[in-house]
């Protein structure tokens, strides 16, 4: 077995992590100094010295580390990550035999037993997440426990933490045979164009997978569309394929223009048909106030920070006001599309949002129905953070 630095856990925390919470953080443990290199093996122990847990020292968002066993004799080896990785991938096994999806979470960091990590298949090429510099020291390990379970076209690599610039990654390929991109894939029959070699994001959030096929499916059929945050246009997509007389999609990036018309174009939709506009979200709702344009659906995904010349968002500060905004612009009998991937609240916090915001807009609202996470991005019941995707269809009634 590896060297590794035992940490006490503080009395008014045991408890906490005697019943499997994961995320070890710093004011929970005493002796911290003692951590110095990522990577290093923790062993939690209690007042008494008697055993906890068994984890990594790994600095990511909160945390400064994960647990990964709760079994004294468990060693954290090769044979560690294949059997998680192989739990993983036997719960996903109906989502492999999809003939109109091939694109889903295999490996979903805490749920899955990992904290630090996952993995993203895509018709036949897997993405490995690597959330910190202490996960990233078990990348042997988990890469030859990987190759073990699966066959693959090839293997590539986002590393999401900071580098220092201490190495240089081209596109994050790891193994297999290079993609040509975009590779093309299927979610419920839909058409995405994604890239695993183009920093961190992929062209499509696979989280939303539950959300956008009820959009195409229930929702959209003659409505027009509204699509802020738009990021590849996906949520229009999605739409426009259910029937949608026209959408607008929305994002201050300018590569959304072409990302949004290359996602039209793969599933034979013309695009000149839908609104495309590179432009600052909050400007664009005075504008559509001022004009008094009004939507059948509008969509709201921002993300959970976001800083453009003039504005400033934080989801936990400043949703409701942005929810106050889309209800102006939201015909009566509309559907406002609200989701958030905030951890920091939770789904009865986010319902308290949208309840103020209706009613400083003295506007009535029914909840149609909401969401969470999909099955593949398992969570931890001892780790409700983990759960962070709240999504509601909310009618304006008057």
């Amino acid at each position: 077995m590896e060297t590794e630095v035992i940490l006490e856990v503080e009395r008014r925390d045991t408890a906490k992590y005697k019943s499997g919470y994961p995320l070890i953080v710093k004011e929970a443990v005493r002796k911290i100094d003692a951590l110095v290199e990522e990577g290093t093996l923790i062993k939690l122990v209690d007042e008494h010295q008697q055993f906890i847990g068994r984890g990594y020292y790994g600095k990511q968002n909160k945390g400064i580390g994960w647990i990964l066993s709760n079994n004294e004799d468990e060693e954290i080896n090769e044979e560690f990550f294949e059997r998680k990785l192989g739990a993983a991938f036997s719960k996903r096994k109906q989502l492999f035999r999809s003939k109109d999806t091939n694109a889903f979470r295999i490996f979903n960091a805490e749920g899955d037993g990992v904290g630090g990590l996952t993995i993203d298949y895509f018709n036949g090429y897997y993405l490995i997440n690597w959330y910190s510099e202490g996960i990233y020291s078990f990348y042997p390990r988990i890469i030859a426990a990987l190759k073990k379970l699966v066959n693959y076209e090839g293997i590539y690599q986002k590393k999401r933490f900071d580098t220092g610039g201490h190495y240089i990654e081209e596109d994050g390929f790891i193994e297999g045979k290079r993609a040509q991109f975009p590779i093309m894939v299927k979610e419920n029959g839909v058409n995405l164009a994604v890239y695993l070699n183009e920093g961190a994001m992929t062209g499509v959030f696979l989280d939303q997978r539950n959300v956008r096929i009820t959009l195409r499916d229930k929702y959209a059929k003659d409505k027009t569309v509204l699509n802020t945050f738009s990021y590849t246009g996906v949520f229009s997509v999605f739409a426009a394929l259910g029937g949608a007389a026209k959408t607008t999609s929305v994002d201050l990036a300018n590569r959304s223009l072409a990302k949004t018309i290359e996602q039209f174009s793969v599933n034979g939709i013309d695009y000149e048909a839908h609104e495309i506009i590179v432009e600052d979200v909050f400007h664009y709702f005075k504008y559509a106030a001022k004009k008094k344009k009004k939507f059948d659906i509008v969509i709201l995904d921002p993300p959970s920070f976001a800083r453009s010349k003039k504005y400033t968002f934080s989801a936990a500060k400043d949703y409701k006001n942005l929810l106050k905004e889309a209800i102006d612009i939201t015909e009566d009998h509309g559907v406002i599309l609200a989701s958030t991937n905030c951890a920091s609240f939770d789904m009865k916090k986010f319902k308290g949002f949208i309840d103020q915001a209706f009613k400083e807009s003295g506007v009535k609202y029914s909840l149609k129905e909401e969401f969470s996470l999909p099955s593949d991005f398992r969570t931890s019941k001892t780790f409700k953070e983990g759960n962070y995707l709240k999504v509601v269809f909310i009618q304006r009634l008057g």
